[in-house]
């Protein structure tokens, strides 16, 4: 691989230069190679029919179609016929853990953690979020093995066009977009709803109501604030909003760990929570609420691309990633729990601040908490952000979408127009009020697990399929993480369905659902037709 990967460098001009080998000289004979060879699905792009590149593939270091044609995504565009626009490869080790761990933590961690400690008690929430956290390592092993593969951006896209063709890849695609637009539409709404805890009598300026919840002026102008300057961040480079990454991650991670460490250290015996509560249904019930808490892993394959690592490590780090936030989750609920009594719980609209402030012995020490609470609002939005906007990206690059969603900014070297449609979105969500957005974000936690279970199923197909592939990151020898990945993907899809325990609730989430894969059927239409002309036009100019 490294030695034609050399000699195609090598070769680039001779490849471009048309007075040496013009886009219309038909593919001589002698050469060897079929005329048939196929690239993504369709006819071989003219470029790519010249002897100068066909030689390369003739030589005896030659690989794989398949791996030939990862190279040459790394060279030209997606679809093969332009020249590609470069990502910028920036991203650190410290930059993808940030990514990766501040996406997964949010904010649920501060509100939740009260009602896990409720329904299952202090050991019952532990010992659920440790087999909810076994049920998302299955799936993060195959995220990290499949993303060290084919460490390009947009990883699920790519993942499913290789493994189960262009269809099936734009229902991924579009289904993830719902997700992390969903995600980044809601964070426009939770941050001026935490405001709340902090200064209760700030909402002036009444609108209007959306579905119950009233929607004052000032509450959308902090929401509005929020989405631009999230936006901002994004567009001016990956870089810019890696770092805004790392001081919202390292803020909200050190004032958790003052609530993990002291906690447990200041116990009084009246301050304990109850091991098990609820049974055998209430550990379910928490455990059923914990793969949804990590949610956000997925991030990093969207920006392969852009990471500065060796592909091995890159796994390592998505798989480290899933790790830490199992063991922030469970320290969150044993402080809680080892802090407060079940009656204090009880009485707390937010138990994880109430147990800052009896830690500190003062009201600051909750105001304190929700502070590193804002910040995991803030971490969610902007690495949803930037996962959404690398796979419009993609899905333009490969004409799932309009070509303008397609091209990065000349300088900032960023998705600009994906990051600008998105920006868009986020700043006209607080107009629609929380509980509206909570309708999308639950649709968009469906589409999230669909998609989960489609990576998971290429996983198991390329393993069968392609036993050859360069996988710098194993998950294993066998394939028994994948079966294990498509079990929890397809158990979790299962629990958004009617009569199951989280439901969409008819006829508002499943309504977006319908209009969203309506909006799909467009595209999908729309891309295929221009990917059969492509291919037709690619196979006139082969035969001119």
């Amino acid at each position: 691989m490294t030695t034609i990967f050399a000699r195609i460098i090598l070769n680039i001009k001779l490849i471009h230069d048309h007075s040496l080998c013009p886009l219309t000289q038909p593919v001589e004979e002698s050469t060897g190679v079929s005329r048939e060879f196929k690239y993504l699905g369709g006819s071989i792009p003219p470029v790519l029919s010249c002897p100068a590149f066909l030689s390369l593939r003739s030589s005896s270091e030659r690989d794989t179609d398949k791996d030939v044609e990862v190279i040459v995504q790394n060279l030209l565009g997606e679809d093969g016929m332009e020249p590609k626009q470069q990502a910028e490869k920036v991203l650190s080790r410290v930059d993808v853990l940030a990514l990766a761990f501040g996406a997964m933590i949010g904010w649920g961690w501060v509100v939740l953690a009260g009602e896990w400690i409720r329904e299952a008690g202090l050991i019952g929430s532990v010992l659920a979020f440790v087999g909810g956290g076994i049920m998302v390592l299955f799936v993060g092993l195959v995220y990290s093995e499949l993303t060290s593969a084919m460490p390009q951006t947009g990883g699920v896209t790519v993942f499913l066009e290789r493994a189960l063709g262009y269809g099936w890849s734009f229902i991924a695609s579009w289904a993830i977009a719902l997700g992390y637009i969903s995600v980044v539409a809601f964070e426009a709404v939770a941050l001026p709803t935490v405001v709340d805890y902090l200064f209760p009598d700030y909402q002036v300026g009444y609108l209007w109501q959306v579905a119950g919840w009233d929607v004052y002026a000032s509450w959308v102008g902090i929401g509005m604030a929020g989405s631009l300057i999230v936006t901002w961040i994004n567009y001016r480079g990956i870089k810019q909003a890696a770092f805004f990454q790392i001081v919202c991650t390292g803020l909200l991670t050190l004032i958790g760990l003052v609530l993990i460490i002291g906690g447990p250290l200041t116990v009084t015996p009246d301050h304990v929570s109850p091991a098990f509560t609820g049974g055998i249904a209430g550990l379910f019930g928490v455990l059923i609420m914990t793969p949804f808490m990590f949610v956000g892993f997925d991030v990093i394959p969207q920006t392969a691309a852009e990471i500065n690592l060796p592909f091995k490590k890159i796994g390592r780090v998505l798989t480290l990633s899933v790790c830490m936030t199992v063991v922030w989750y469970i320290g969150i609920v044993y402080a809680v729990g080892r802090s407060l009594s079940p009656e204090e719980i009880s009485r707390s609209s937010l138990p994880t601040a109430d147990a800052m402030a009896a830690l500190m012995n003062s009201p600051w020490g909750g105001t304190l908490l929700i502070i590193g609470g804002i910040g995991g609002i803030l971490t969610s939005w902007n690495a949803f952000f930037v996962g959404g906007s690398r796979v419009l990206y993609v899905m333009a690059r490969k004409g799932m979408l309009p070509e303008a969603f397609g091209r990065l900014h000349p300088k900032y070297h960023t998705p600009a127009n994906a990051i600008l449609l998105i920006g868009v979105c986020s700043v006209i969500a607080p107009l629609f009020g929380e509980q509206t957005l909570l309708w999308l974000a639950n649709a968009g936690s469906l589409s999230i697990m669909m998609t989960y279970l489609l990576v998971s199923v290429s996983f198991v197909v390329l393993r069968k399929r392609e036993p050859q592939l360069k996988r710098p990151f194993r998950a294993g020898e066998s394939s028994w993480i994948g079966y294990g990945a498509v079990f929890t993907s397809l158990f979790l899809f299962i629990l958004y369905l009617p009569s199951m325990p989280a439901a969409l609730q008819w006829p508002y989430e499943w309504m977006i659902l319908l209009l969203w894969w309506v909006l799909g059927l467009f595209y999908f239409y729309r891309g295929t037709r221009g990917k059969k002309e492509r291919s037709q036009s690619a196979g006139s100019d082969q035969t001119a």
